[in-house]
């Protein structure tokens, strides 16, 4: 039986790379946790802690030597989000990491209507052109998002029009890379779409959180100039402000409504509904 591959994870202060992190660690594998901060890191048994900023080269190469298998979590968004992905992929192919899991977006592509999902779409080509191996894990947009995306007013406003949208629970995306991480090797030059059980219009989301939550709550489509408009107020960089439009015209286009088997292939479960989401955090 060959040894287990040296793993390094990043993003493991956040919700999704801190749940995969306690995963494998309950399992018994080593890891190597690597943050900005590594003070926010979480204190698990096996586990190694390095710092790493993604911009950092020559702490790039420090924190990735001896890895063979990277979870590659993709920045906070910034406006240059996709410079500091591609420089922390040419630090792993000059580091000799052999196999790249990277979080990527299930509708990325170089004209994604996502703004952000070009960003994925330019990390996905670097990883390959790099010569890695590489395991592409493509949410959808988040459930958990949608359960707090009404105003104080109990609207969700936004350009989405009737499209729909497969979101997938952030615990199930954690859970569908444990699954390949555990098993990197197996998974090596795949693709995995990560979406809910249904896809599902806004109107139909509005629906599920006055049912479950008792606050009425509805959707209020808005055409474009509204959009931009009703958001000026925040003072966002335009950037971020296009980010934001592009998630609902990305619903609205129809990018984002395609369901996928994946996490129920890779984890063994059926994925979470909105419903059951909202439910067990009433619950919990």
């Amino acid at each position: 039986m060959s040894p287990a591959p040296s793993l390094a994870l990043t993003g493991v202060t956040g919700h999704v790379g801190g749940l995969v992190a306690r995963e494998l660690a309950a399992a018994g594998l080593p890891l190597r946790l690597l943050a900005r901060d590594p003070g926010r890191a979480p204190d698990l048994p096996g586990a190694t802690v390095l710092p790493l900023s993604y911009g950092d080269a020559a702490q790039a190469a420090t924190a990735l030597a001896g890895v063979d298998v990277l979870l590659l979590v993709s920045a906070s968004e910034s406006a240059d989000r996709r410079e500091q992905h591609l420089r922390v992929v040419d630090a792993a192919a000059a580091a000799g990491v052999r196999h790249v899991v990277y979080t990527s977006f299930v509708a990325a592509a170089p004209d994604a209507t996502f703004t952000l999902g070009r960003d994925h779409w330019a990390t996905e080509e670097r990883i390959r052109a790099a010569g890695l191996g590489w395991t592409l894990v493509r949410d959808n947009f988040y459930s958990d998002f949608l359960a707090e995306v009404a105003g104080p007013d109990g609207a969700i406003r936004g350009p989405a029009g009737d499209g729909a949208v497969a979101a997938v629970a952030r615990a199930d995306v954690a859970r569908s890379l444990a699954a390949v991480l555990r098993d990197p090797a197996a998974h090596r030059g795949r693709s995995y779409d990560l979406t809910g059980p249904a896809a599902l219009t806004l109107a139909e989301v509005a629906a599920v959180l006055t049912r479950v939550t008792g606050r009425p709550t509805r959707y209020v489509a808005e055409t474009l100039p509204e959009a931009y408009a009703s958001r000026a107020s925040y003072g966002a960089p335009d950037w971020q402000v296009e980010a934001w439009v592009s998630t609902y015209t990305a619903i609205a286009r129809g990018e984002v409504a395609a369901v996928s088997p994946h996490v129920r292939d890779l984890t063994g479960r059926e994925p979470v509904s909105l419903e059951q989401l909202l439910r067990s955090r009433s619950e919990g």
